[in-house]
């Protein structure tokens, strides 16, 4: 089959398969478009924002999960340090630090070139991104509210305790 051919055939927007996961799990969601999502979900820690936006032009479906933590200027430079030490430790995606904003969040991209979008994909790709924000939220807390070195607070977030008291 020729490419041309083939850019000729249909295709499934990869946000409707996003918006029957939102539907399916009865989070809140607000469909911007045929080329954005943006979903609420409630984590352990805080409420995450997780906007999917599909890039036709590429052929990307792309995840950014943004949560409530507002990084005052005093704290971006040690910020960015922790976000660099996490970043390191990180597989797939990572974290950026949006300084117009003072927002930490996480992006991620799966790019889809001739490939339909399935939910298991879809559900992948948030389950990745609310687990990793889960994992190192309090490390971004205490580095911008207790005011903590990345390290130190770094080391904090990965210490897991096990028994029970």
């Amino acid at each position: 089959m020729s490419q041309i051919a083939y850019a000729d055939e249909p295709r499934v927007n990869p946000l409707d398969v996003v918006e029957r996961l939102a539907t399916g799990n009865d989070w809140s969601f607000e469909r911007a478009g045929d080329d954005e999502i943006t979903i609420l979900v409630t984590g352990r820690w805080t409420d995450y924002q997780l906007s999917y936006t599909w890039m036709g032009d590429i052929e990307a479906l792309h995840l950014a999960c943004a949560f409530d933590l507002k990084v005052p200027e005093r704290r971006r430079d040690e910020t960015q340090a922790l976000i660099t030490l996490i970043n390191e430790q990180l597989w797939v995606g990572h974290f950026d630090l949006w300084t117009k904003e003072g927002m930490v969040m996480y992006r991620h991209a799966l790019v889809l070139a001739g490939v339909e979008t399935s939910g298991r994909q879809c559900e992948a790709l948030l389950s990745t991104a609310l687990d990793t924000c889960e994992r190192y939220f309090t490390a971004f807390q205490f580095v911008v509210w207790a005011g903590k070195e990345a390290r130190e607070a770094l080391a904090a977030a990965m210490f897991d305790t096990s028994g029970e008291a």
